[in-house]
């Protein structure tokens, strides 16, 4: 078996992980990639930018793993729920002028608010799937925005893809789009292996399944696709042997690359992928549907199970803007703010009490389904600042593991039974939220070995392509993780303040 390289587009980077047939990580690549924001609400990037800071990722992965890219067998990519827009022969159509072509929307914008709206006044069983409402942050939004607001970009639209999609048709030259990507932000009904007809109807896309190119079918996350093009191969450092598999959501990569690889006891995990924003993703053989959580999806991370999936929009990103407040002075730090937290506690179970926040910078995804909702931060005081600081964050810290139990407590009344966290992201790396997952949920948290779960899911679905995927699962499987238990000593102090946070939104 050759190696394996698994490939994610996040919000701000590329990043190319190579792995051996033991599903051990040899090297990474990351380079950066660019935003534009040309209005309130409006965050774009280019389609162009990514593609080459994937190839620039992939070339610095195999330096780092003293590779020849000969020897890769398969890869994949996973990448944010992003829209790309092509013209129809398939060259980026840029919505803003600039130095690059401003082709894609990325997730977080949220200039398709009426849209929205109007896709849930239609009332079409489509919202079953989707927690009873439709997101702003999803595509059918974003095209109607296009369609309504920039005829001229419509009439020459040949492409519409998500980012995942995108770069498996850029990688190896196919249309064929993931049971993922359209299942959970397209209203593609994995159920019934088609669309919704009407409802496209409905809201002025009845035109999308043929100018758009979508396909009729979604294929499976790891599914064969096709070679690497001549092209494509050239610029990733590659060669025309290396097998495509299906790729699939970010965060689906996370929860496939954790609590996918598990054999037993699916049901009583939740893959909860944390970093700029969260996705709680929990696995059901049976269709369950959670109001304010979207799903069920029909084989978004595993064939035979549905996945839900609840989120927070804003996490890291909120610690970051709370951040931010207080100056660059060398004791406002993460770091150190998170230690001076913990340390507080250990002191007292009381420490910061007295501070409560709502960390809802950009709206409520998961439980409330409510974009309008706003950040709040409740009992403040004249505390001189240097004291204040490190209780601020650390109530921000603990408001977003809050509403990680919020989305917990939804998932559980619709009788999924979560007992545990996987935990992948950015935030194993923070020692004050895995603490406070723990403490603020009740639950055990499990944080795998392998230190990129996501770019893990991402290599699993491109060794599922070749012909030897299952032993590269069962090599994954093997590594093993720690586990994390709440801390009894503090519980009481965390249920009544869970018992305000919650009731601020009541």
């Amino acid at each position: 078996m050759g190696f394996i390289v698994g490939i994610d587009v996040g919000s701000g980077s590329a990043r190319c992980g190579v792995f051996d047939a033991s599903a051990q990580l040899l090297g990474i690549g990351k380079h950066p990639i660019r935003q534009n924001r040309p209005a309130p609400g409006y965050v774009e990037q280019s389609s162009e930018d990514i593609w080459a800071a994937v190839c620039q990722a992939t070339q610095y992965a195999l330096s780092e793993a003293d590779i020849n890219g000969e020897d890769v067998e398969a890869l994949s990519f996973s990448a944010t729920c992003s829209l790309v827009l092509l013209d129809k022969d398939h060259q980026p159509l840029p919505l803003s002028p600039g130095d690059v072509p401003w082709n894609i929307v990325m997730w977080m914008d949220h200039r398709a608010d009426e849209e929205k709206k109007a896709c849930d006044a239609t009332g079409s069983p489509v919202l079953s799937n989707l927690g009873g409402s439709m997101s702003v942050e999803m595509e059918i939004p974003k095209l109607m925005w296009v369609k309504r607001n920039r005829p001229d970009i419509w009439a020459k639209l040949g492409y519409a893809g998500d980012l995942a999609d995108f770069l498996c048709f850029r990688s190896s030259g196919t249309l064929d789009r993931s049971v993922c990507t359209l299942g959970c932000k397209w209203t593609y009904d994995p159920d019934k292996g088609g669309w919704n007809e009407a409802f496209l109807r409905e809201v002025g896309l009845d035109d999308l399944l043929h100018q758009a190119a979508l396909p009729q079918q979604a294929k499976p996350i790891g599914s064969y696709v096709g070679n690497l093009t001549i092209h494509a191969a050239s610029q990733l450092g590659l060669s025309t042997n290396c097998r495509v598999g299906m790729g699939l959501i970010d965060a689906h990569a996370g929860a496939l690359g954790t609590t996918g690889l598990h054999a037993k006891g699916l049901e009583q995990r939740l893959a909860l992928i944390a970093g700029t924003s969260n996705c709680h993703i929990a696995l059901s053989k049976t269709r369950t549907e959670v109001p304010g959580v979207w799903g069920p999806y029909a084989g978004a991370v595993l064939e035979g199970y549905y996945a839900v999936e609840g989120g927070q929009s804003a996490s890291g990103a909120a610690l970051d803007q709370i951040l931010s407040l207080f100056g660059t002075a060398p004791q406002n730090t993460h770091e150190v703010l998170g230690q001076t937290y913990l340390d507080g506690l250990a002191a007292s179970k009381d420490y910061g009490a007295e501070l409560c926040v709502l960390p809802d910078f950009l709206g409520n995804r998961s439980p409330f389904a409510d974009p309008y909702v706003t950040a709040s931060i409740h009992g403040l005081t004249l505390e001189e600042p240097s004291k204040m600081r490190p209780k601020l964050y650390g109530a921000t810290a603990l408001g977003i593991a809050f509403g990680t139990r919020q989305i917990i407590g939804a998932m559980r009344a619709q009788g999924i039974p979560i007992r545990q966290i996987d935990l992948s992201g950015g935030h194993t790396q923070s020692d004050l939220m895995i603490r406070l997952y723990a403490d603020a949920t009740g639950c055990d948290v499990f944080l795998p070995t392998c230190a990129e779960p996501v770019l893990l899911g991402a290599a699993c679905a491109a060794a599922h392509a070749g012909p030897n995927g299952s032993v590269f699962k069962e090599s994954a499987r093997g590594r093993g993780g720690r586990m994390v238990e709440p801390c009894k000593r503090n519980a009481a102090a965390f249920e009544e303040r869970y018992s305000r946070f919650n009731g601020l939104y009541q």
